[in-house]
């Protein structure tokens, strides 16, 4: 317990190869994945995790079936239940291409975000409509703009200046990001700042990822040595001038 990530980004991967295998539509895996998100949210309050960031839907999601997608969209609609953020103390945040949600979706999110401002314990952060290099491209041109408008010179701009224009500029990057559904990839997942993140992977579908499979995640994570470019010695070092 004294080793709990501060943020854990998860990857929630295979809602549809769950509800595949069950002979069921899709949709009904996707239904399923948000009794996970309940679920790791409440244990995630529990644990003292300060921020949770969960990849809903990427900008490439917008290619699968039209029906899907107006499911999903729905499904973000009735999923925003006031009882979970505000039972666990959580707040709400979104981070995406808010332009191409639809309206309805656009407005229940904001409702959300504003309702649970004053929450403190946990934030929640759904990627939604996002994709990593959709978000470097846009802190690009608006620190572009900002030189071409004397705000900011070209010496000045450093990975700070990047982090700033970035959709996750008020919270620190993951100490531990999770993937889910067998797959080994990072699809397009806050690559800026999992640069020095754990990843851990695992074979259980998204619905079936409960408080038993984040505390081996965790436990993973815990038992790793995080050495930012530096040797074993010089982390082992600082360690043991930090106890005394």
């Amino acid at each position: 317990m004294t080793r709990i990530p501060e943020h854990i980004a998860i990857i929630m991967d295979g809602n549809g190869r769950w509800a595949n295998e069950r002979n069921l539509d899709r949709s009904m895996g996707h239904k399923a994945g948000v009794d996970a998100v309940r679920t790791i949210t409440s244990e995630c309050t529990r644990l003292g995790v300060k921020y949770l960031t969960l990849y809903t839907f990427s900008t490439e999601n917008w290619s699968r079936p039209a029906a899907e997608v107006s499911a999903l969209m729905g499904l973000v609609l009735t999923s925003l239940e006031d009882e979970i953020f505000m039972k666990n103390n959580v707040r709400f945040r979104v981070i995406g291409d808010m332009s191409r949600i639809p309206d309805d979706v656009r407005k229940k999110l904001h409702e959300t975000e504003m309702h649970t401002a004053g929450n403190t314990k946990m934030t929640m952060v759904v990627a939604l409509s996002y994709s990593s290099k959709w978000e470097i491209t846009k802190a690009v041109r608006e620190i572009a703009a900002d030189v071409k408008d004397g705000i900011v010179r070209l010496s000045q701009i450093d990975e700070s200046t990047i982090s700033e224009h970035l959709e996750t500029n008020f919270m620190p990057d993951p100490e531990l990001l999770i993937r889910t559904g067998g797959e080994l990839r990072i699809s397009n997942y806050l690559l800026w700042q999992i640069a020095y993140s754990e990843l851990y992977f695992c074979d259980t579908y998204w619905p079936d990822f409960d408080e038993e499979c984040l505390h081996k995640a965790i436990a993973s994570y815990q038992s790793r040595q995080r050495r930012f470019g530096k040797t074993e010695a010089q982390v082992e070092s600082e360690e043991m001038k930090g106890e005394e």
